[in-house]
């Protein structure tokens, strides 16, 4: 026959009135609420059948907060730390990827004193890309896919291309186009009706 399982008795008048509170609460997390009522509805005298009806949840999910409570009190009420999932890389590795994309590529062409194209490391790349931006990360020791950069890159609103779509020279030949005047422009024939 199964043991019937109620919280355990009030250890002081502040700790009722702290679950009574949250169990009442409007504005705290969902899940305290919702752990907070277990805990005052068993000690109304309810089992978990009964427990489990009210809240509209599994008994195993009663069983298991008042287990906890019952073993820590209103601290066994939250999440337990480690839930879900460890995160492959740390946030100073996160905050390096990000610093690395925004920072200039080594192969940019850069303008020496002399007015002379050249770039820092002619091999690197010119532009950052999501490979670029991977293979420089690992060759700094970070272990992470290109996956991974581009989902820190968007979380954090940083954009990894620089595109531009026009050009500037200090040739004194160059000139840029402009626009055709209408009178070099030949008009289109219509076609008859």
């Amino acid at each position: 026959m199964p043991k019937f399982l109620r919280a355990r008795p009030l250890q002081d008048e502040a700790e009722a009135k702290k679950v009574h509170q949250l169990a009442r609460a409007r504005h705290a997390p969902a899940d305290w609420i919702e752990r907070a009522r277990i805990i005052t509805l068993s000690w109304d005298g309810l089992g978990v059948p009964a427990i489990a009806a009210e809240i509209g949840c599994h008994e195993k999910k009663v069983r298991r907060w008042l287990h906890r409570f019952n073993a820590d009190g209103l601290d066994g009420l939250g999440d337990r730390p480690g839930v879900g999932r460890k995160r492959r890389i740390t946030e100073e590795q996160r905050s390096a990827i990000i610093a690395l994309a925004r920072s200039a590529p080594p192969g940019r062409l850069v303008r020496d004193a002399a007015g002379e194209l050249s770039a820092a490391d002619e091999d690197k790349p010119a532009e950052w890309t999501l490979d670029t931006l991977t293979q420089a990360a690992q060759e700094a020791g970070i272990e992470v896919h290109r996956s991974q950069v581009r989902r820190i890159l968007l979380a954090e609103g940083v954009r990894w291309r620089h595109t531009r779509s026009w050009v500037t020279s200090r040739d004194p030949e160059f000139a840029p186009k402009g626009r055709p005047s209408w009178s070099s422009t030949p008009p289109r024939r219509r076609a008859p009706r």
